[in-house]
């Protein structure tokens, strides 16, 4: 016997977007019994137990640094603030992310704006219609995306025009936010504070990416020179970084761009002629991509021990939807409290 799922949209906008996101406080509840319970176990759940272990090695080994990569979603779908958390705690150095995940989500809200909770059962031409942007299950109202679009472009059109790595211009964002946020505690106003850089190696592929079209549209037509964005000063940058560490660690949520950027500052590294580059100590991936495509997003970090990127001896990956685990991952990691006696790397400093 069927199901038949019948699904009704309401036919305003403000009847749709009624129920915000919250993002949970990994501060708020401690995981470590379910950590411990689950290291018991066997399949995923053993699997994370592991990968937690591990993010604990880095916070308690003194000389390891800790890159924290973001890809998808997850941080429209609740778990913004577990990162906030991380870097407020000393528990991240550096982090290397999509451009939603910093301009779509976290600068987003920190404009005022919200995700709001929804459903994957419903007609998106309805949807379109009332000019509301779906990421599976959540809600975005794009008329307040395209306002965070063009305060990307004022930010765009207020600084000298010259070449910015995605680390310079998410620095400035940072400084626009702390005269005119109106939500503090952003991802990125956070690491402005902190000196955590912020690397968005595609930055142009999302919300941002327009507001920086019609900055540089405009002043073309006006005769006038425009900013760009500068990705090899990004790989440069990120590989300074890798270079002034030495032993790091990489805690991945998801894969992507920001997976394979980080992992390759070990080779760009041994390029540039340093010698006994370290590869990459202790990695963490949270994803639910399939290996077996061959694709760069699913590899296995075993896998990427071939290139000479990350070692072999403290690394997990855990194959789960990441909103359902990291907040797990992070809770324990903050209650154990090794990060207590970490010293801040404030690598934004590197820049100066």
């Amino acid at each position: 016997m069927r199901t038949l799922i019948v699904t009704t949209t309401p036919n305003t906008k403000a009847a749709i977007l009624n129920s915000p996101v919250e993002h949970i406080d990994i501060t708020s509840f401690d995981a470590r019994p379910i950590i411990d319970s689950m290291r018991k176990m066997s399949f995923t759940s053993r699997d994370l137990a592991r990968a937690t272990d591990i993010y604990n090695m880095m916070l308690e080994d003194k000389k390891c640094s800790i890159i924290l990569t973001l890809a998808g979603s997850t941080s429209a779908a609740g778990c913004m603030q577990v990162y906030v958390e991380l870097v407020k705690r000393g528990m991240v150095d550096a982090i290397v992310a999509t451009g939603a995940s910093i301009v779509d989500m976290d600068f987003f809200e920190a404009l005022g704006y919200r995700h709001y909770q929804g459903s994957q059962f419903v007609n998106d031409m309805d949807l379109r219609d009332l000019y509301i942007d779906r990421i599976y299950d959540t809600y975005i109202d794009e008329e307040e995306l395209q306002a965070c679009d063009h305060t990307i472009k004022e930010i765009a059109d207020s600084l000298p025009a010259r070449p910015y790595s995605s680390r310079e211009f998410i620095y400035e964002m940072g400084r626009w936010l702390k005269a005119n946020s109106k939500k503090k505690d952003s991802l990125i106003e956070t690491c402005f504070d902190h000196d955590v850089p912020i690397f968005c190696p595609a930055f142009t592929d999302s919300s941002a990416g327009f507001g920086l079209v019609v900055h540089q549209v405009e002043n073309a037509k006006a005769k006038k020179p425009y900013m760009t964005l500068d990705a090899i000063a990004d790989f440069r940058e990120l590989t300074d970084i890798k270079v002034a560490a030495g032993t790091t660690g990489l805690l991945m949520v998801g894969g992507g761009v920001p997976k394979n950027f980080v992992q390759d500052t070990v080779v760009c590294a041994e390029i540039l002629g340093h010698e006994n580059v370290e590869m990459h100590k202790y990695a963490v991936q949270i994803t639910v991509a399939d290996s077996r495509d061959g694709a760069c997003s699913s590899s296995t970090l075993k896998e990427a021990c071939s290139w000479g990127k990350v070692d072999m001896a403290y690394e997990q990956m855990v194959f789960a939807e990441a909103t359902s685990v990291i907040p797990l991952l992070a809770s324990d990691a903050y209650h154990r409290g090794l990060w207590k006696d970490r010293s801040p790397r404030k690598f934004g400093k590197l820049f100066d």
